[in-house]
């Protein structure tokens, strides 16, 4: 197989990570420095990165209902992080795709695969998320319709794929909203560019995979292609 491939298989990036670390010459073959990405490699060959011999990862995915109060990270010096909450991970060196800020709830990711972290995350894909939204108070009716139209965040117009009012306690202030990309903090910067602020912000689907079931901090492993299936079919987890 292609060296970068390889690489992504052991956990160490995805495949365009994997050939930025094979072009700064941290891959060494037979003990000797290689710069090809397509490099035809098999398992058990002697291959290392940092000095540091790979070997073929089982690949793990995960779905969880992340918690408020911890941090999509591996490693974090004050805060808990999501891998906390899943048993034996760290043999897994796993990584979340995408990530929800500290104060953020909802459906989560978790994975070693490079490559399907970077096909579902990737811009061109097209798989939305969708977010439920409390406010502080109410948006009129004008607010709304100015914040369907986009916001200027970073120079650059963002705009939700759809935006509606729920039918929820405190009425008119819960939101469900289903962005495209996901900027990061995108739902708060727009709220605040209306003097608004988030109170809640629960993210319930990923495609079209849903969250239901999951209690918070609850986990679910899943095989690779029932995480497809649930995402681009429809799932409950």
């Amino acid at each position: 197989m292609r060296l970068n491939r390889y690489l992504a298989l052991c956990g160490v990036a995805s495949r365009r990570g994997s050939e930025a670390i094979i072009a700064e010459g941290r891959v060494c073959f037979g003990g000797v420095p290689v710069f090809d990405p397509a490099m035809d490699v098999q398992p058990g060959d002697d291959v290392k990165v940092d000095g540091r011999a790979l070997s073929l990862e089982k690949s793990a995915y995960f779905v969880i209902n992340k918690p408020k109060g911890y941090v999509c990270a591996s490693y974090d010096r004050f805060d808990p992080t999501v891998l906390e909450l899943i048993p034996d991970s760290e043999g897994l060196r796993l990584y979340p795709v995408g990530r929800l800020d500290k104060n953020s709830q909802g459906l989560l990711i978790l994975t070693n695969d490079g490559d399907f972290c970077n096909q579902l995350i990737h811009p061109s894909s097209g798989y939305t998320k969708t977010y439920e939204v409390l406010l502080d108070v109410a948006p009129g009716e004008d607010v709304l319709s100015l914040w369907r139209e986009g916001v200027v965040l970073s120079e650059r117009l963002v705009k939700p794929l759809s935006l509606e009012v729920m039918d929820k306690e405190p009425q008119g202030r819960w939101l469900s909203i289903e962005l495209k990309e996901g900027l990061k903090r995108e739902i708060r910067l727009m709220a605040s560019s209306f003097s608004l602020s988030v109170r809640i912000l629960f993210r319930r689907k990923i495609g079209r995979m849903e969250l239901r079931k999951l209690r918070s901090g609850q986990f679910r492993s899943m095989e690779l292609q029932e995480m497809w299936r649930a995402i681009r079919q429809g799932g409950i987890v």
